[in-house]
């Protein structure tokens, strides 16, 4: 079974939590996700309000070690999200990072740039469908050769 890390804005802005939710769902269709509480604003704030910083970061970087994919929506900035692409490059993980377009925002040129990304830019969630079939059978192709 494929396990997958998925990230999104926690902290600095929950404003995607919805297409958080539809992205979780479409990822369960490949593996395990295994941070499915980011599209539950709910579960954010009963399971990972309560712990410290310190957990909440090593618990994190414990899935990043045992995922297979790492996949981030990255509309709303966060430095979390990047610092966790960060480490995700650095562990020699595939990474896909999602932005929608039609946001206003900017997706950032340290991730943007990045070789170690995979970028796609999207106007509605069900356009990743594909994507995340594509990306998912690729990295877990990558990975078994």
């Amino acid at each position: 079974m494929v396990k997958i890390y998925f990230c999104g804005s926690i902290r600095g802005g929950r404003q995607l939590a919805s297409t958080y939710e539809k992205i979780i769902k479409m990822l369960r269709l490949y593996g395990k996700v295994l941070t499915e509480h980011l599209g539950d604003d709910n579960e954010i704030q009963t399971r990972d309000r309560v712990l410290s910083d310190r957990t909440i970061h090593d618990r994190d970087l414990q899935w990043i070690r045992e995922s297979d994919v790492v996949v981030a929506e990255v509309t709303v900035a966060s430095l979390g999200v990047g610092y966790e692409i960060g480490r995700a490059i650095e562990m020699d993980k595939p990474v896909l990072c999602l932005f929608n377009n039609g946001s206003g925002n900017r997706v950032s040129a340290m991730i943007a740039g990045s070789e170690g990304v995979k970028m796609h830019y999207y106007s509605v969630p069900d356009e990743l469908k594909s994507i995340l079939a594509q990306f998912i059978s690729q990295s877990v192709a990558r990975r078994t050769s």
